[in-house]
């Protein structure tokens, strides 16, 4: 088998990158959104451009569903990983009918959207274990024929960190990396793998510096998320670069002067809803998506002398996340102590509906939060293309209750 190309993996691939203009939603809407104001280089790159950029170079597209799998692997044998939410909105054809309504709508939008044609462009499909929903659907789809080109599977790290989940994950990896050099055609250099595991700490790096210095950063929510969400296509340099001129944009002094909240769910859609805090006189000062702040590993301290060994060690170094069975316990933990070191004020536990993994630790987080008299808005929504009238008006009546709960303090 050849070797992968060598290029640098930090090479920016694309030279779509401007700092006016419009752009188009990074989740297949086809509505325009308005560009960052404060004059940042970023990508104007759809998923779409993504992926005919990279098969022009020759390189390999999956299409990658919800939501933790090993993208140093896919960066190291240059294949683009684009990530496939649904897409949100209503199913894109009849075949979401193919699985229950009870099911959540990432699953059945998926399933309407692969069967409809609408990745047809890609050169295969990656499925974690997130939860029974998707692993069925990594059965479902090849069965109906809906897909006939290569299939992969990845089960990751659940649970707590023991010997045995050690050995389980480093042959996972393994296993999966072989698979993955054959579909792109060339062997897996350990070297370049170390490489793709620095260029991808660089990443994590900046949106830690994002995320946590929310308040002394220029950007609108909304235009925050599009920024950190277009990761889930761009190749990792380009990413990184928009990154790097984003945290350069972060001034001196805070800047927002929204009621400060913490959001928690599994993925921010409608992304109207953070338009909706910030309409109503908030802003998120800390993230546990699993979409966002769940993936950021904080803890890159893994030797990259064996690179296999430092994946494993980053994979149970994560944030705890309901989709890897962590800790009910460190969960509520995390939570507090993202709520210490951002001073929200209030939570928004921003659900999909169906959703079981998450489903299953929301009762043990509201009693942690409520016993410390946090404020928690529940908000279930369903990939809809824009929040409800009565959702609107629950997250105003929220930040309205925050903000008579700052003023009598102050008093």
């Amino acid at each position: 088998m050849r070797p992968c190309p060598r290029p640098s993996l930090r090479s920016r691939r694309s030279q779509r990158f401007t700092s006016v203009g419009w752009w188009t939603s990074p989740v297949l809407s086809v509505s325009p959104a308005p560009l960052f104001r404060i004059g940042y280089t970023r990508s104007t790159m759809t998923r779409l451009d993504a992926i005919r950029e990279h098969q022009a170079r020759r390189g390999k597209v999956l299409a990658v569903l919800p939501i933790h799998y090993p993208k140093e692997l896919l960066t190291a044998l240059d294949i683009l990983a684009v990530e496939l939410w649904g897409p949100p909105g209503p199913p894109r054809g009849p075949d979401a009918g193919r699985i229950q309504s009870y099911v959540c709508a990432i699953v059945r939008n998926a399933l309407a959207f692969i069967s409809a044609g609408g990745i047809d462009a890609v050169d295969g499909l990656l499925f974690p274990h997130t939860c029974d929903s998707i692993q069925g659907l990594a059965t479902v789809v090849p069965d109906f024929g809906a897909w006939p080109k290569p299939v992969f599977h990845y089960i990751h790290a659940r649970g707590e960190e023991r010997p045995s989940a050690r050995r389980f994950v480093e042959a996972e990896l393994r296993r999966v990396a072989g698979e993955l050099a054959v579909f792109a055609g060339c062997s897996l250099d350990e070297s370049r793998l170390s490489d793709a595991i620095r260029l991808h700490r660089d990443i994590d790096r900046l949106r830690v510096t994002l995320l946590d210095e929310r308040p002394r950063l220029p950007l609108a929510d909304a235009e925050l998320y599009r920024l950190l969400r277009r990761g889930e296509y761009l190749w990792p340099a380009d990413h990184l670069a928009e990154l790097e001129a984003a945290a350069a944009g972060l001034a001196p002094a805070p800047v927002q002067r929204g009621l400060p909240v913490l959001v928690s769910g599994i993925v921010p859609e409608p992304m109207s809803v953070l338009d909706a805090l910030a309409d109503a006189g908030a802003f998120v000062a800390a993230d546990d998506y699993a979409a966002v702040g769940r993936r950021v590993n904080r803890h890159h301290q893994a030797a990259l002398d064996d690179p296999f060994a430092a994946l494993v060690e980053l994979s149970f170094a994560a944030p705890p996340c309901s989709t890897r069975q962590s800790n009910q316990i460190a969960r509520a933990d995390h939570l507090e102590a993202l709520l210490e070191s951002s001073g929200a004020l209030g939570v928004l536990l921003h659900t999909v509906k169906f959703c079981e993994p998450e489903l299953f630790d929301l009762p043990v987080l509201r009693r942690r939060l409520e016993a410390r008299g946090v404020p928690v808005l529940q908000l279930e929504s369903e990939l809809e293309p824009e929040l409800s009238g009565q959702a609107l008006t629950r997250i105003e009546a929220f930040v309205e209750m925050l903000g008579a709960a700052t003023a009598r303090g102050a008093r």
